[in-house]
């Protein structure tokens, strides 16, 4: 088992129409209004950024990320990534009620050499922190889609 390779898969339901979910989603810039992990996103051109990350626990993520998809009509919007972490992420929106499921789908590799020595020992901690880093984010985005 390599240690240092995750997936993750969380399922948000929010009040709000899709539309509206992958409006605020495809602004990867903004995010760092609502969502208090995601640090820095500095846009290298119009399919491209660096975003910074952190959440409880003290170091950051670094990594470049480019527009894989872009797709409203089939509410997805996929990313790969390079640097700290090496893969891929994506979110699939669907009608949900009057509402949006909008899942999170992330396979990635850890690069950073401090993470990767603590593979073993820091995994509970590294999955607890991405869970935290989640859930934040979800109620970042329904405050932002209430007041936007």
């Amino acid at each position: 088992m390599d240690w240092s390779h995750y997936r993750f898969r969380t399922s948000w339901t929010l009040t709000a129409p899709p539309d509206l979910v992958y409006a605020a989603l495809e602004q990867a810039e903004d995010y760092p209004r609502w969502w208090p992990q995601v640090r820095e996103v500095n846009r290298v051109d119009d399919t491209s950024g660096i975003v910074r990350i952190r959440s409880l626990l003290p170091y950051d993520l670094t990594f470049t990320a480019r527009e894989v998809r872009r797709d409203q009509a089939a509410g997805i919007l996929e990313i790969a990534m390079s640097g700290d972490l090496d893969g891929w992420a994506r979110w699939t929106l669907t009608q949900s009620g009057s509402g949006t499921l909008a899942d999170y789908d992330q396979e990635v590799d850890v690069t950073k050499p401090l993470l990767r020595r603590l593979a073993v020992l820091g995994r509970p901690f590294f999955r607890a922190n991405h869970a935290l880093m989640m859930r934040a984010g979800r109620r970042g985005l329904t405050a932002h889609l209430q007041t936007g």
